[in-house]
């Protein structure tokens, strides 16, 4: 049986609930509400997040700290007012590509916490998505480092600042080497993502 035929998009659901629906639809929840995710993404979008994945787990991986690269689908568990519990957590949503440095985030389940630094590559499906409802969640949960990568060949990168919210965007392109912001000796040659 499909359960997602029984699934009413106008109610409000936890993780949860989200546990039990047990067929091959990807789906996020934010603040309770259902988000259907395309069955799969586009060709020039998996190889923009395989070069990234590649770029960043390899520099990470030399790093020799203690982060963690995961990429989509994983589940991340955006808690609200301390709130932990399954029956009480309303939003997960699949970043395309995530670093988790506080290991203590992650169980068999994904992550349950801001990731460090989360990375959303646009289509056309999820472009508005991205930078209003996916923005204002990673901000409000603290993600420190979110970057939204166009195929066409640039990266706009967002850092949360003391107030907890993201400052003026950078935009870095072909041919520049991108700072990862939360290390400090760790860039991404652009040319590697783009090629």
């Amino acid at each position: 049986m499909d359960n997602a035929l029984t699934l009413d998009l106008n109610r409000r659901y936890t993780f949860a609930d989200y546990l039990t629906w047990l067929d091959d639809k990807r789906r996020e929840l934010v603040n309770g509400f259902i988000r259907m995710m395309s069955p799969a993404p586009g060709r020039v979008h998996q190889e923009l997040s395989y070069n990234l994945t590649l770029a960043l787990g390899s520099r990470v991986r030399k790093h020799k700290g203690t982060c963690r690269v995961y990429y989509a689908p994983f589940d991340v568990r955006l808690p609200q007012n301390g709130e932990t519990t399954d029956s009480k957590i309303y939003t997960v949503v699949q970043p395309d590509l995530c670093v988790v440095c506080d290991l203590g985030k992650l169980d068999d389940r994904g992550c349950l916490g801001a990731p460090d630094l989360v990375v959303e590559v646009q289509s056309a499906a999820t472009a508005r998505y991205d930078l209003t409802q996916k923005f204002d969640l990673y901000e409000a949960a603290g993600v420190r480092e979110y970057w939204v990568v166009y195929p066409y060949g640039s990266v706009e990168v967002f850092l949360l600042q003391p107030d907890g919210k993201y400052g003026k965007s950078a935009i870095y392109g072909k041919g520049q080497k991108m700072p990862v912001h939360i290390f400090s000796d760790i860039e991404i040659d652009l040319n590697e993502v783009f090629e």
